[in-house]
């Protein structure tokens, strides 16, 4: 039951963490490229980090619960 709790969460935060990654450089990449990759690793994580736990997970949490089953959610 742990490892099946563990793979939902893991798989909550790539839901969360694969499209802000992408987003992110997409938008601010070529603007970054000039930095040093510990400067552009620091800005990426310090920015999406708050937005992954704060927001993201979260928001993945409350669009799960409102999409499933009333019997899954008494569980």
């Amino acid at each position: 039951m742990k490892t099946k709790m563990k793979l939902i969460a893991s798989l909550k935060i790539w839901i969360v963490i694969y499209p802000s990654i992408t987003l992110f450089l997409f938008l601010f990449g070529e603007a970054l490229a000039i930095l040093p990759l510990y400067q552009r690793t620091f800005l990426l994580t310090i920015s999406l980090v708050p937005w992954i736990v704060f927001l993201g997970v979260p928001l993945v949490d409350l669009i799960l619960r409102a999409i499933s089953p009333k019997n899954d959610r008494d569980k």
